[in-house]
């Protein structure tokens, strides 16, 4: 062999050294990335390093091969490879698309450098072939479980912060955040240090927009970015807020819609005096979201630590190098970016993640009243089918979802980041078109239409029947919880039903019976309306403050209108009439005034709450005569419509202001005072200043035209149609009658899934709800017994079932069926309250305890389990424990005097009275008639006694 020239031999050691800095330095930026200065140091330096091996590498390589042994030859080889995927790396950065690359360079070089130690190792070893291959199998083995090591240790960040609920919640508000003490109390959102984190750090959107243009354009247009002082209908309930009860409580709300003015320490200042100032207009940026390290439960109030990049001044800066510095940083090896911004938990607990501020509650600190449920998104959704987890649903969707499947659809994208050509949709598609039509973004604005009518629930005109007596004060479903929100499968509700008397006779589906109308005969319509593609309750969110009802109209082939329920005033564009059936929470304050200025902190009773829960259904339930001049056909047209605001809330917004002329009291409770909407619109977070005329879109509808015959003809006799088919329509008929407390007539429906398809246990199963609840258990037994013949582990048969057990006195066959059911279903909270509770009745009260604190897990607040937990450890007397529990029931538990103020509010507003029955009907407003000799009102249309449910609404009707 030929001798090396000195020159030689300090390339050859320099090169050795370069692949033994390179291999461990590698090992480190795999295995342990950081985003930190040193981190970023030794990033730079391995891609230094990398090129400067392969500058080395080129003149020298034919050398190294040449007069190498072969493990050394194929060893250089090998890192040559490698060198050259690094280049190419340099260039195009390691993004996810990059992977495949990434990977390649990897694998090649640490094989690489495997054969250059199998060689080197053989200079003093054996020369046989056999012993140098056996020490190129070692070292290659060796470096590959190096290899794996590095991959576990990489990838157990994944584990890291996974949202865990604690095991007991606060006994009240002053436990939660920071307490009373802290500068973003009471909101429970908190940040490391306890320090503010300035203003420009959650404003700076547009240094993401280098990286990922379509996201931060997405974005711009969404909700999220508007959820600040740039929303109007926000900004004047703050304004109001802060006014009313001060700028302590109002930072309630700051936790999530106003990081650059909370975080800051601005939010102390009245917020009129700084509403135009640019950390007021931020919204919800970028780094809002994505800067949070930690969600600390599934409780809401913003209950999560933020946490203030220490390279958030470079990603930021003005500077071009510095600029141009991180972005090669990141690009180049993006994962220490991605850790920082893209938490585990928001990708694999994506629903607990939203949950932190789409579940709110109240307490005194806030309303100077007691704690209460506002709204909630999460726990229904938990609770339901569609998270996979509720044991007892109606139906369930195909595969489980979770808030992203809806609200963050997959987008065509190439930004940085995308997977497959695609992104996680920053729009953030939902049911906000009130924004949209301020800022007259049209395109955000018909993504959310669309999004409204794509199939997400369905409305069918169903059936008929002959109207019966009126209706007395019917079912009332009663939640223990103290709520302004609905309670679904998350709880057992207790339904004092009205079981008495037979069901009317039915004709049903009307589109395929087309029973004949006589004139002159009043007959009740059924519409059923349900929820296919909501995870939670419809509608969602602060459903004190929308519009949201079913509009029944029915018109004649002469162009007569002969029923209208659900009219809105002024052509469309005024309050809707205060008779329509509505889909919302009506609320009023301690003097009986409806809580409609966004004032939810001075509610203190619930007038009603409708919402249909996931995967549910509501049966609406219209008295109509049918008018002596009614042409040959009647087609009745039922549209579910929705308006993000209710008409007297966006006058509110706009122009809303007490009356000065009127002097009325005002309080943190309560306020008498008159509104005028005269107040000047200069100056409005909207494009133009001007009271906005926000949409009314139909998310569906349906329609069934019906023959007319005159009144002597003989009246159809009740007719229904079963088809397999069909199964699913009588299916939810039933589901929304049982859910009205219309029990007889809900089993009657279900009768009808049985028969349309023997085979699907459903039919059998829901009869059996019915019948539980009447506490008919004999019944129940016969007809889930055929359930679980034709299906034996179906989970909601056999919850069920335990329910007859249990009545029975067989607690140990009732917890054997619990147990099935929670072997399917480990995170139903209602299953695990029932296990724990049997076994507290068999007094085995250390293991009710165990299955008990399992609810609690799953939420910290749920009222029953705090409840069987104080019975069990009174058992066992351990009465600190008891006390404890006892003190978090009492905290949740509803104020079930505050409905006395009901009363008087009932009695002025008949309309509300009747929508707030579970079983109610609706009848028409006034109509003109146009006749062949004159114009006349249609009071045919209008129940008789009626009159005043019917009349139009006044400019106050729509709360």
């Amino acid at each position: 062999m030929r001798e090396m020239s000195t020159s030689a031999r300090f390339v050859a050691r320099a090169l050795c050294w370069l692949v033994f800095f390179l291999t461990f330095s590698a090992a480190y930026l795999y295995a342990f990335p950081q985003p930190n200065i040193f981190y970023a140091s030794i990033v730079l330096l391995h891609a230094a390093g990398g090129c400067l091996t392969a500058v080395l590498l080129v003149p020298f390589c034919f050398r190294l091969v040449r007069e190498g042994r072969v493990f050394s030859r194929v060893g250089w080889l090998l890192i040559a490879a490698g060198a050259v995927f690094g280049l190419i790396l340099i260039k195009t950065g390691t993004p996810r698309t990059e992977w495949n690359k990434l990977y390649l360079h990897i694998v090649i070089s640490l094989a690489g450098v495997g054969l250059l130690i199998a060689g080197w190792l053989g200079k003093r070893g054996s020369t046989k072939s056999g012993a140098a291959a056996t020490r190129a199998a070692i070292c290659l083995a060796v470096l590959a479980g190096v290899g794996y090591g590095a991959r576990s240790v990489r990838q157990s960040w994944q584990m890291r912060g996974r949202i865990q609920n604690p095991s007991m919640p606060p006994n009240n508000m002053n436990g939660e955040g920071d307490g009373p003490e802290g500068s973003f109390f009471p909101s429970s959102a908190q940040v490391y240090g306890k320090q503010t984190i300035p203003s420009k750090f959650f404003m700076e959107s547009d240094s993401c927009k280098r990286c990922h243009e379509d996201i931060y354009n997405q974005w711009f247009s969404s909700a999220h970015h508007f959820s600040s002082f740039n929303n109007q209908w926000y900004r004047k309930s703050i304004e109001y807020m802060q006014d009313t009860v001060g700028t302590k409580p109002s930072k309630w709300c700051g936790g999530c819609h106003d990081p650059a003015v909370l975080y800051a320490g601005l939010m102390d200042t009245p917020i009129k005096q700084i509403v135009h100032r640019p950390e007021a207009q931020a919204g919800l940026g970028c780094m809002m979201c994505h800067s949070i390290a930690n969600v600390k439960s599934t409780m809401g109030q913003g209950d999560f630590y933020l946490e203030y990049p220490k390279l958030h001044e470079l990603a930021a800066t003005q500077n071009p190098v510095a600029r141009a510095l991180h972005d090669f940083l990141i690009r180049l090896n993006p994962e220490p970016h991605r850790r920082v911004f893209l938490k585990p938990f928001m990708r694999e607990q994506t629903a607990e993640f939203c949950s932190s501020c789409h579940k709110v509650h109240l307490d005194i600190p806030v309303n100077h009243y007691r704690w209460f449920r506002g709204f909630n998104e999460y726990d229904n959704w938990q609770a339901s089918g569609v998270s996979g987890q509720g044991a007892r649903s109606f139906y369930y969707p195909k595969a489980p979802q979770q808030c992203a499947d809806c609200h963050m659809p997959a987008e065509a994208s190439q930004d940085a980041g995308n997977i497959n050509g695609f992104v996680h949709s920053h729009r953030f598609p939902g049911a906000n078109t009130a924004v949209p039509t301020a800022n007259e973004d049209a395109p955000q604005l018909k993504l959310t239409e669309d999004f409204l009518k794509s199939g997400a629930l369905t409305v069918d005109v169903f059936a008929l029947s002959p109207a019966q007596a009126a209706l007395k004060p019917g079912a009332t479903t009663q939640s223990e919880l103290s709520t302004t929100f609905a309670v679904g499968e998350e709880a057992e509700s207790k339904m004092n039903a009205e079981t008495s008397g037979e069901v009317a006779p039915l004709t049903a589906p009307l589109n395929l019976v087309q029973p004949a109308l006589r004139r002159g005969d009043t007959v009740r319509v059924d519409v059923v309306v349900r929820t296919k593609k909501v995870g939670h309750f419809f509608p969602g969110g602060t459903v004190d403050a929308y519009d949201t009802w079913l509009e029944l109209k029915g018109t004649d082939d002469e162009g007569q209108t002969i029923f209208w329920s659900g009219m809105v005033e002024d052509n469309g564009r005024g309050p809707v009439e205060k008779g329509a059936h509505f889909y919302r929470s009506l609320q009023i304050d301690a003097h009986g005034n409806p809580i409609n200025k966004r004032n939810a902190w001075a509610t203190r009773a619930v007038v009603y709450v409708r919402l249909i829960p996931p995967g549910a259904a509501d049966t609406v339930h219209y008295r109509m005569t049918i008018p002596e001049n009614a042409g040959s056909k009647i087609t009745l047209h039922a549209r579910l419509c929705y308006r993000k605001f209710s008409w007297y809330g966006t006058q509110e917004a706009f122009a809303g202001l007490p009356d000065p002329n009127k002097l009325y009291t005002v309080a943190p409770d309560y306020d008498d005072r008159p509104t005028v909407f005269t107040a000047s619109l200069s100056g409005v977070s909207a494009k133009q200043e001007k009271i906005p005329d926000l949409p009314i879109v139909a998310i569906a509808e349906n329609e069934v035209t019906l023959p007319v015959v005159a009144h002597s003809a003989p009246a159809a006799e009740p007719k229904t149609i079963v088809r397999k088919e069909e199964w699913q329509r009588w299916n939810d008929f039933g589901i929304g009658l049982f859910l009205q407390g219309d029990l007889k007539g809900a089993a009657a429906a279900f009768q009808k899934v049985t028969e349309a398809d023997p085979s699907n246990p459903d039919g059998w199963v829901n009869i059996g709800r019915c019948a539980v609840q009447e506490g008919d258990m004999q019944r129940a037994r016969n007809v889930l017994e055929k359930a679980l013949a034709l299906s034996p582990k179906l989970a909601r048969a056999n919850f069920f079932y335990a329910k007859v057990l249990r009545a029975d006195g067989n607690y140990e066959g009732a917890a054997a069926r619990l147990r099935m059911v929670l072997a399917q279903y480990p995170r139903d909270r209602v299953a695990i309250n029932d296990l724990g509770r049997i076994l507290f009745l068999q007094r085995r009260y250390r293991d009710a305890v165990n299955v008990l604190q399992s609810v609690l897990a799953i939420d910290p607040e749920d009222l029953q389990a705090h409840y069987n937990l104080m019975l069990c450890y009174n058992g066992m007397s351990q009465e600190k424990l008891a006390q404890e529990h006892e003190a978090r029931y009492m905290r949740f538990k509803a104020d079930e005097s505050s409905q006395a103020i009901t009363g008087p509010y009932r009695q002025l507003h008949p309309e509300d009275n009747n929508e707030r029955q579970a079983v109610h009907e609706h009848v028409s407003v006034k109509l003109p008639v146009v006749t062949s000799k004159h114009v006349g009102t249609a009071s045919s249309a209008i129940t008789p006694g009626n009159a005043r449910i019917a009349s139009s609404a006044t400019t106050g009707a729509s709360r």
